[in-house]
């Protein structure tokens, strides 16, 4: 050991003589680390060239842009949809003169599992969590009088989403814009559906077959375009822990590369359009090493797993949302700062775009005064605290690299065992990725019970409080306009080319090696609407029957 390292080892001699002193005085709250500060020491294996190096340089630990924010904000995405295409349209138009800067789509239930609003299963869920997307005609109302080759749009749709892509392109050939000058981002992410959020339809293996197509069609044609956003925000959702989250996620990310490859394609001609979508939680310091950590483990990967040459390729590139299962009903304005921390976290990560949640969110669908101060929030970070002005601001804090390191290393093991399983989609079709959500869920859910993690105003410092007053209502007639428009819509298409369509769709699906895009593209075109073209892939491909963990 050098003299330098010996001094400080009797430096830190002492403080855990004093630690010891103060914690019999003052034992450990609950839930914190047991070690309160870390050293040098914690941190002295840390390779400071390879795993930190500079920002915008391999491994991308610091951010994946050389001067990040100091050259321009991320992309400020506020998630918006409901009722009728109509609304949201008026809604995207709020946000824009607002000061979005990116449009993100949310779709209703029926329109996430593939089913039309007058099929008897969308009873009572038409527009109610997003908007009804029934056929293309609904897609023209929904962007109207938005210029597609000017503005970015996310769409959180998975099972379908080649049908939803399909019918943005159609939108946008309409305008006059053509594919190569469309940018934005579709989660495509069905991995995720089966281990933790559920709007899927058909079985993995043909769901892989359609994300590989949409990555093959994009390439060519949409190059601009995000063809996969693979999400952990939904895995953190479902009850994991942030080390979970960015496994589990990865994992899902190498399946989606490996199929690609197994389908011929070059990693170079399609990874650099590949993103990640992750959870802002509520504990400020572990998010900032999560995002630093997920960027490492992937650019790791892809250069000694992949041998992606193109560092572009190697970059980990996210979206943020703040965590809606966060959100407490209890003492709603406590959302406000439950987000601003949340945002802070997301930005001092390095977040390429970000989406904050309302103070309402866990009482209906959020109020246009809510998603004004959520998007407020936002331009007050970006503007007044200062965490935009500085590239990576955490780098060398001695707890933040310590947790950065702990949680790759967790995260890896995980991801170790799901190889040695045969990979995601195995783990997945197994129950392990699953369970081991569950069991995150339930320790959680009984520290909070318990008392031992609290909740404010949900386990400790409650207050009487009157209901909440101006929550959105969706009207309930909502869904019978809907329907009383596709029915108009289909009465006035040209139903034979509808037919001719769905049956070249199908002989198309019935051929593993034919890319299904131009086909699905086709048939939007006719106005073919969601359902009839979901269950013409029905058809062939079956429905997924979901694992049951006992």
């Amino acid at each position: 050991m050098s003299n330098e390292h010996e001094k400080i080892q009797a430096e830190l001699d002492k403080y855990n003589a004093s630690v010891e002193k103060a914690t019999a005085k003052f034992p450990l709250r609950d839930n914190v680390p047991e070690k309160g500060l870390y050293t040098p020491l914690d941190v002295k294996d840390l390779d400071y060239a390879e795993d930190l190096s500079f920002p915008g340089v391999f491994p991308f630990t610091r951010g994946v842009q050389p001067t990040m924010y100091r050259g321009r904000f991320w992309t400020m995405r506020m998630y918006a949809g409901f009722s009728t295409a109509e609304e949201s349209n008026n809604r995207y138009r709020q946000l824009i003169a607002g000061g979005a800067t990116g449009l993100s789509c949310a779709f209703d239930l029926p329109t996430q599992i593939g089913y039309d609003s007058d099929d008897p299963i969308s009873e009572g869920e038409v527009g109610k969590v997003g908007v009804a997307i029934d056929s293309l005609a609904d897609m023209e109302k929904l962007f109207e009088g938005i210029d597609l080759g000017k503005v970015s749009t996310s769409m959180t749709i998975n099972a379908p989403a080649s049908v939803l892509l399909c019918m943005y392109i159609a939108v946008a050939e309409k305008q006059g814009v053509p594919q190569d000058k469309l940018r934005g981002t579709i989660q495509n992410d069905i991995l995720k559906e089966y281990a933790a959020r559920g709007t899927y339809i058909f079985p993995p293996r043909p769901s892989m077959r359609l994300i590989t197509n949409i990555f093959e069609y994009c390439s060519k044609n949409v190059p601009l375009w995000n063809t996969i956003s693979i999400s952990g925000y939904h895995i953190r959702e479902a009850g994991s822990t942030a080390a979970q989250e960015i496994a589990f996620t990865i994992a899902d990310g190498i399946a989606y590369v490996e199929a690609a490859i197994k389908a011929g394609m070059d990693v170079d001609k399609f990874a650099g359009r590949l993103s990640f979508f992750w959870n802002a939680h509520n504990n400020v310091l572990e998010e900032v090493a999560k995002f630093r950590a997920s960027r490492r483990i992937w650019a790791r990967i892809m250069r000694d797993r992949f041998h992606a040459k193109n560092e572009k390729s190697m970059k980990l590139r996210f979206h943020t949302q703040t965590a809606g299962s966060m959100l407490t009903a209890q003492q709603p304005d406590n959302n406000i700062v439950r987000v601003a921390l949340q945002t802070a976290a997301a930005v001092m990560g390095g977040t390429q775009s970000l989406h904050t949640n309302s103070r309402d969110e866990a009482l209906a669908l959020p109020s246009e005064s809510s998603v004004r101060i959520a998007l407020k929030t936002q331009q007050i970070v970006a503007n007044e605290s200062g965490l935009a002005d500085v590239i990576d601001p955490l780098a060398g804090s001695y707890y933040v690299e310590a947790m950065t390191n702990r949680i790759e290393k967790e995260a890896l093991e995980y991801i170790q065992k799901i190889d040695d399983m045969g990979g995601a989609v195995v783990a997945i079709e197994k129950g392990y990725i699953q369970k081991e959500i569950q069991d995150s869920a339930y320790k959680w859910q009984m520290d909070v019970e318990s008392g031992r993690r609290v909740i404010v105003g949900v386990n400790k410092y409650q207050i009487e409080e009157e209901p909440p007053k101006g929550l959105l209502k969706i009207d309930a007639s909502v869904g019978e306009k809907q329907v009383k428009k596709l029915h108009e819509m289909k009465a006035k298409r040209d139903n034979d080319a509808v037919k001719a369509a769905l049956a070249d769709l199908k002989k198309a699906a019935e051929d593993e090696n034919e890319n299904l895009v131009p086909h699905i593209l086709a048939a939007v075109k006719t106005y073919a609407t969601l359902g009839e073209i979901c269950n013409t892939l029905r058809d062939v491909f079956g429905e997924y029957e979901a694992h049951v963990s006992l």
